[in-house]
């Protein structure tokens, strides 16, 4: 029994189709359709069945799905095991936030690039949200606040922001001194998120509501510094604006808790060391160093 062959059927269980599967492979889907017919001839069974919508595994699928996973987990554990010292090889698919991932995450992962001269990396770069499993990823770097998933994280360095608005904005409509004050302001969001703030211990959550959409943090910081209403945003975006007076700080009093930044990585019993080893490479970058005592 061919260890790609179990990949690929494992990799089109998990995303449901031949098409999402070839794209986290790699391959074209008619290799994922020969890999899966050889398979399904040698144990005289099948595993899925093909619907307009993608690929169901059977009945016998389902059960045979979770001992080919297991296998092909030990077999990567293995090749990680006599491998040389440091030396990666494949491809990891990684998402990265749009808004200051090309320039705070991308000279890490060209870093990781040079380490490791043989493995190929792919980054996708979107301020959308990645299904990490359905589109083939091995990874993403997340900011923010974590949601409830299935998925695992590990925080790798501190995000901090603020509430921020343009001076003229704040001479038109004044500057909100309280929560119940901030959800009367128009306020630029993504999308329907909601705002955390903190009073001592205490983190209060407001919804705020506002006209002005977009999805990526560049294009919020230039209608914040338009007049167009108050935005939460990392400082790393506004920095510039904030030291040229064109943005100034608001709701100081209640400052947002501190956010911080993820690899997100699907379930599984071992995670792939190429993951680990930017895991690694992103706590070395992003985390503070200690100060001296």
């Amino acid at each position: 029994m061919d260890i790609e062959e179990l990949q690929t059927f494992v990799e089109v269980a998990d995303a449901g189709g031949v098409s999402p599967a070839a794209l986290r492979l790699g391959v074209s889907k008619s290799i994922v359709s020969r890999r899966l017919f050889r398979l399904e001839a040698e144990l005289g069974v099948q595993l899925l069945a093909r619907t307009t919508r993608g690929a169901a595994l059977t009945e016998a699928g389902a059960t045979f799905r979770d001992y080919a996973a297991r296998v092909c987990a030990e077999i990567d554990v293995a090749r990680e095991t006599i491998l040389p010292a440091g030396d990666l090889r494949g491809r990891l698919r990684v998402a990265v936030p749009l808004s200051f991932g090309q320039t705070h995450f991308a000279p890490i992962l060209a870093e990781m690039a040079r380490r490791h001269p043989q493995l190929q990396i792919h980054t996708c770069y979107s301020d959308r949200f990645v299904d990490l499993i359905t589109e083939g990823y091995d990874c993403a770097i997340r900011v923010g606040y974590l949601q409830d998933s299935n998925l695992i994280a590990r925080r790798v360095g501190p995000i901090h922001g603020k509430f921020v608005a343009s001076p003229d904005y704040i001479k038109a409509n004044g500057s909100p001194e309280t929560p119940e004050e901030l959800v009367a302001h128009e306020a630029l969001m993504q999308g329907t998120e909601s705002w955390q703030l903190m009073y001592g211990d205490k983190i209060i959550t407001v919804r705020p509501q506002g006209r002005f959409k977009a999805d990526n943090g560049p294009a919020l910081v230039a209608a914040a510094a338009a007049g167009l209403g108050i935005a939460y945003l990392p400082d790393c975006l506004t920095h510039e604006y904030v030291a040229s007076g064109a943005l100034v700080p608001v709701m100081t009093r209640y400052p947002p808790p501190p956010a911080g930044a993820y690899v997100i990585r699907p379930p599984g019993q071992h995670p792939a060391r190429k993951i680990r080893v930017l895991t690694e490479l992103l706590i070395e970058y992003c985390e503070p160093a200690p100060h001296p005592a």
